[in-house]
């Protein structure tokens, strides 16, 4: 059906799309090229575990063009090596070390053709990098040095103040090079109304069927409400979820479960508080699961849950978490825009309301030049006792290139 939907809207777009002036040539001699370059030092102090030391670097180079006839094709590669590889990266063998998730490859990251008839549809095929929302469910991990894309159909529609996503995923490029990639026969609808900057409701449904890996094929179906506010001297921004899953597909289990979260945040001058408050259920046997989000920025940056990349207990999981983030005037003029965070998280099981641990983060990043950045980053997530995942200490140190 959305299949039958996308093909629909295509031909209408088609019909009333204006013709292009431009030149294939002159398509050619407006393209923009990509170059992306990322040092990374990553250490994992994990108990247990030998010390994790990596040094990785990833690359990227390619191409998008210029338009011709409402068309534009963008082409990226991407080189991830290690400088230094004491780390067991998940498919390099070095399980007596402490993991992060950085392993080598060299790989077609996106090659995808954009098509925009006009200022309401856009249509893209073909390996592409995807973010819907906060990207807690739908994301590309970009934390990761080799970032998660789709081989994939997707297309925007938007009128007024609705906005329509929808996707077919054929597969996902996972961060593990391709080793741990997934075919896919997955469908991704978004609606979403945006009201004004204080009020955007979004509904959603995410329905993912992955051969190989039927443990993550999920229905996730949900309401996101989100917005900010000036008053006064301040702004206020708020946003909340409500998700259900249930077993899909290939999945052989039967399980129906939920999750909500609730933040916000005020902010005046160069601060910014927040409060959070995330509850994913646990049946005992598994927990809500985000088998494509971008899961690294949510519960908790030493990723002390992470298994397949899902951040859930077989309990559930509760975060609640306070952060502080300052945005000072530079005291010298090669640093520049700093911004230091601070967030400290408490987590439980959402099941049984057992302790599981506490977690300070801390990031400090400045921009250099205006095409290089460095970033300075700390976890330290601390156990609560026997059965719980192991305590843990991650320090990154990076350099970041984008022309």
């Amino acid at each position: 059906m959305f299949r039958r939907f996308l093909l629909t809207a295509a031909a209408f777009t088609a019909i009333y799309a204006p013709a292009s002036a431009q030149t294939f040539s002159e398509a050619l001699a407006a393209s923009k090229p990509i170059l992306e370059s990322r040092l990374r030092s990553e250490t994992n102090d994990q108990a247990g575990l030998q010390k994790a030391e990596a040094l990785t670097w990833r690359n990227r180079i390619g191409f998008q063009s210029g338009e011709f006839n409402k068309l534009k094709l963008l082409v990226e590669f991407e080189d991830v090596r290690a400088l230094k590889d004491d780390y067991n990266s998940g498919i390099n063998g070095k399980t007596t070390f402490a993991g992060v998730g950085d392993p080598e490859g060299t790989e077609l990251n996106r090659l995808q053709l954009t098509w925009t008839p006009n200022k309401a549809a856009t249509f893209i095929a073909g390996r592409q990098r995807i973010t819907l929302d906060d990207s807690r469910y739908v994301g590309n991990s970009g934390w990761r040095q080799d970032e998660q894309t789709f081989d994939a159909v997707r297309g925007d529609f938007k009128h007024g103040k609705w906005a329509v996503t929808y996707a077919y995923l054929a597969k996902v490029n996972r961060t593990q090079a391709e080793a741990a990639d997934w075919d896919s026969d997955s469908h991704l609808i978004n609606v979403a109304y945006a009201y004004s900057p204080a009020f955007k409701f979004q509904v959603y449904d995410y329905a993912l069927d992955f051969e190989g890996a039927p443990a993550n094929s999920t229905n996730t179906l949900g309401a996101r409400l989100s917005g900010e506010k000036a008053v006064s001297d301040y702004k206020l921004t708020y946003a909340a979820n409500y998700a259900s899953q249930k077993d899909h597909g290939n999945n052989p289990a039967d399980f129906d479960l939920s999750s909500y979260s609730l933040d916000g945040g005020v902010s005046r001058g160069i601060v910014t508080v927040k409060a959070a408050y995330e509850s994913l259920e646990g049946n005992g046997a598994r927990g809500f699961i985000t088998p494509i989000g971008s899961n690294h920025g949510f519960r908790g940056w030493a990723d002390a849950f992470s298994t397949a990349g899902n951040k859930t207990l077989p309990n559930g999981l509760v975060d609640r978490n306070v952060s502080l983030i300052l945005t000072p005037k530079s005291p010298v003029t090669f640093l520049k825009n700093p911004a230091l965070t601070l967030i400290y998280r408490d987590f439980e099981t959402e099941n049984t309301g057992q302790a599981v641990g506490t977690e300070w983060d801390a990031m400090a990043t400045t921009d250099l030049t205006k095409n290089l950045s460095l970033m300075l980053k700390y976890a330290d997530f601390e156990r609560d006792g026997a059965g719980m995942p192991a305590s843990r200490t991650k320090v990154w140190v990076a350099l970041e290139y984008k022309l």
